[in-house]
């Protein structure tokens, strides 16, 4: 696995012992990343101002892939050890460490963050609803900037014979509100299927108001 592009490229980066991480394949990230580029609703000159924060972050590659490509600063949220030590020595070898801090921690259970950020990424394991789980304790503990990009790897198909409830398909969502709590869905900037992975793309609105559903 290696950066894609930017003031790294073509760096390989340090996969974890065990492979218990999931890497986002290098040809989605090339695609997430020729749209932030290029796209109408981000483009370089927003990714070169983000704070990023690459949750479930496993090798740092999307973090990582953003940092090459000019992004400001990266905050990696990472909780196996092995991850951690993957993610210090790609740091080093992209000369990159001091754009970045790294948080060893359960992104469901995060630290009050030091600032809002304003590019966040989640590609945590699959059929365990942590995208929604994640997002939404982010957002409370002060992580997701009003206005943040936030970009989503789910399972592709969800689950439906594994004895439980049959898995919905994965919706953006508003992190700030309820799930009990009626309102309209995010806009969806972009949507992509690679395989067994899907990205999806929304903006977080903060002034979105919900509501309790009628009986």
């Amino acid at each position: 696995m290696r950066i894609i592009a930017g003031t790294a490229r073509n760096r390989r980066l340090q996969v974890p012992a065990g492979m218990t991480t999931r890497p986002t394949a290098q040809r989605a990230r090339q695609t997430l990343f020729d749209m932030l580029m290029h796209a109408p609703w981000f483009g370089r000159d927003e990714l070169e101002k983000a704070l990023v924060l690459d949750a479930f972050a496993g090798t740092g590659a999307l973090g990582l892939e953003a940092l090459s490509r000019g992004a400001r600063f990266a905050t990696f949220m990472e909780g196996s050890r092995p991850g951690i030590a993957s993610l210090q020595a790609n740091l080093r070898s992209c000369g990159m460490a001091d754009r970045a801090r790294l948080r060893h921690c359960d992104v469901t259970h995060p630290p009050k963050a030091p600032q809002p950020h304003t590019l966040i990424f989640l590609d945590p394991p699959y059929h365990k609803g942590l995208v929604q789980k994640g997002l939404r304790t982010l957002w409370r503990a002060g992580w997701v900037a009003d206005g943040a990009l936030i970009v989503a790897e789910t399972e592709t198909t969800p689950l439906q014979n594994d004895g439980r409830d049959p898995e919905e398909p994965f919706q953006p969502f508003h992190a700030h509100l309820l799930p009990s709590l009626a309102a309209p869905p995010p806009e969806l900037l972009a949507q992509r299927s690679f395989g067994a992975a899907t990205l999806h793309v929304w903006r977080h609105d903060g002034s979105v108001k919900g509501s309790r559903p009628v009986p």
